[in-house]
């Protein structure tokens, strides 16, 4: 490819093919992009809609996002766009395998947003054609697209859902299978080295919790070691009075300023939410109860969100073997880290355990929904809502901690009576005026609610297809009879589960 280069005035060798507004390439540079590219205007938005038969709903990217002016976008034009050199050298370019121009660049796009720690971002006005392409990718390239990228399971699924009848569906299948092999070992975009803090940025940090006073008071005490000291700490506990100690805390023993609030609503949402209308700073940091975090934790996750001018990230969140493990044993399991954990780039997540997000942005949502109460997902519904409006969240694999999971207590403690049935069952928030009776929702309706939110109908059917198709071909083949017996009455579960989510859609997204 023939790229122009452009030199930034840190020294930054950008590449870009065609005519974009250099001024603005200056800018972006500055940021946590690594590629640019102006596609929604030339006919890229959304392209490649074959992508759902791997993703389904629970890619956050699979639609590109509306309304925005900059966003993560992995439909890259590849006639113009612009990218760092040291990432498009690191990265290797587009695959030569592909014989489709488009394809490779989506291909590209796709496994840096996904795979390789690499930000491809749109930017409106960046390019100023707007002549549109027609994206064009064949049955075969499709094919090639998935047997290069995905476990063969995918791409047989798609077959499926193509048509399992259709000759020449089968032809490229093959086809694909002979030619290619899913990639191994693929390169990863380094991290950026870490800036020291400038100014000084103020931290709050939000505690909800539930019977675990004593873990908290752990918690606490790490904070208290920290390298960059919060300026302000807020407990929200749901901890009943039967069973609470309010002795344990004292504000005095401290040196940040530190509130304790005895929750009398339910759920972890309501709990976030209470505590961030406490917070001040210009950061919130969000902690589960049972973390353990080392000193230079909130160093860490400020450090990383100034280095690539970010609002948000997840940091690394790494599961205890036990309740009684220490910090020491965050070191040895950091030490001993298995996989690639220095990879930065967008998270397709959010974790409520382990995130720091400009307080600016929280605002801007509101909060959590609390229509998660009760159930799960809400960490992951608050991430894609930062997306939508245009906040990366990052990976930040600097700010670590040890999550402990001990087995009692917790908000997980009201959530588990979804499963219970009969007179001893506690009615879920997520029943709202309709209590579960006798058929329990599988799945969760609160994770149906999600889909239903933040995706489009034809997605979710691509869902519940790949959820009943999973259900009879996982397991023992002498299972399946057994399993299409009780077919109807699973279908019936994700029925009612439906019922509930779309209650909760009609009532929209509430933070109180």
């Amino acid at each position: 490819m023939e790229f122009k280069e452009y030199q930034t005035s840190e020294g930054e060798i950008i590449l870009y093919l065609g005519n974009p507004n250099l001024e603005k390439i200056e800018q972006l540079a500055n940021g946590y992009g690594d590629v640019w590219h102006s596609s929604f205007e030339q006919g890229y938005k959304n392209a490649f809609q074959d992508i759902v038969y791997q993703v389904f709903v629970f890619f956050w990217y699979i639609n590109d996002f509306d309304a925005l002016d900059e966003c993560i976008s992995w439909r890259i034009n590849p006639n113009l766009f612009a990218v760092r050199k040291s990432v498009w050298e690191k990265l290797g370019g587009f695959d030569s395998d592909f014989s489709n121009l488009q394809l490779a660049a989506l291909d590209f796009g796709f496994n840096a947003l996904r795979n390789q720690g690499a930000i491809p971002l749109y930017s409106k006005g960046l390019y100023t054609d707007v002549a549109k392409d027609k994206v064009v990718i064949s049955t075969q390239d499709r094919y090639d697209f998935y047997i290069k990228n995905f476990k063969i399971d995918h791409a047989i699924f798609m077959l499926y859902r193509k048509g399992f009848w259709n000759l020449k569906e089968w032809n490229c299948f093959l086809k694909a299978k002979k030619n290619f092999k899913q990639r191994k070992d693929i390169p990863i975009n380094p991290p950026r080295e870490l800036a020291e803090i400038k100014g000084n940025p103020t931290v709050s940090y939000i505690i909800p919790t539930m019977m675990r006073q004593d873990f908290t008071l752990n918690l606490l005490n790490d904070l208290k070691n920290q390298t960059f000291v919060p300026t302000q700490v807020i407990v929200v506990d749901a901890t009943p009075t039967e069973t609470r100690d309010e002795s344990l805390y004292n504000p005095n023993d401290y040196p940040f300023e530190v509130q304790f609030h005895w929750q009398t609503t339910k759920g972890s949402c309501r709990a976030r939410n209470e505590g961030i209308e406490k917070c001040t700073s210009e950061y919130i940091v969000f902690g589960d109860d049972d973390i353990r975090v080392p000193p230079d934790y909130l160093e860490k996750h400020i450090r990383l969100l100034q280095t690539y001018n970010a609002g948000a990230c997840n940091g690394l969140d790494i599961r205890a073997d036990h309740q009684k493990q220490t910090l020491e044993d965050l070191k040895y399991k950091l030490d001993n880290y298995k996989g690639n954990r220095w990879l930065v780039g967008s998270s397709g997540n959010f974790n409520n355990a382990n995130s720091c997000v400009r307080r600016e942005y929280v605002q801007k949502l509101g909060g959590n929904d609390v229509n998660y109460d009760g159930g799960y997902g809400e960490d992951s519904d608050f991430g894609i809502s930062l997306t939508k409006i245009g906040v990366a969240v990052l990976n930040n694999p600097f700010a670590t901690n040890l999550h402990l999971k001990p087995p009692v207590g917790g908000y997980r403690f009201w959530g588990t009576q979804a499963k219970v049935m009969g007179k001893k069952r506690k009615k879920q928030p997520w029943e709202l005026d309709t209590p579960v009776k006798n058929i329990r929702p599988v799945p969760s309706p609160t994770i149906m609610y999600q889909i239903h939110k933040q995706y489009k109908p034809e997605q979710f059917i691509e869902y519940k297809q790949k959820y009943f198709v999973s259900h009879l071909a996982k397991g023992k083949f002498w299972e399946l009879p057994i399993k299409l017996i009780k077919l109807p009455y699973k279908l019936m579960q994700f029925n009612k589960s439906v019922f509930y989510a779309k209650k909760l859609v009609a009532l929209g997204t509430r933070t109180k």
